[in-house]
């Protein structure tokens, strides 16, 4: 078990959208689900350290629209190789 003294790293995840013009779309959503996943099942094992849950209503036309999505905070001992891995087949520009 991860002591919270021995947290080197901490990764973000988000799901869902804050954004009205940006939504995320259900195959985004699966990915941000799956990467949480893999935080905290994969070696080495993230621990979460905290949730935020955000909500924001909007008006549209005469309809309130609520808008949610959750930020977890995973905490690592060091940064996953496989997080680097990740992040390099996501820059912009890489098709892989």
């Amino acid at each position: 078990m991860l002591d919270i003294s021995e947290v080197g790293y901490v990764k973000r995840v988000v799901i869902g959208s804050n954004n009205p013009t940006n939504m995320q779309s259900e195959e985004q959503v699966a990915a941000s689900m799956n990467l949480l996943n893999r935080c905290l099942t994969d070696t080495p094992k993230g621990r979460i350290l905290g949730i935020e849950k955000s909500f924001s209503i909007l008006q549209v036309g005469e309809h309130n629209v609520v808008l949610q999505w959750l930020t977890y905070h995973i905490g690592f001992a060091r940064p996953p190789y496989w997080l680097e891995e990740e992040g390099a087949q996501n820059q912009p520009g890489n098709n892989g």
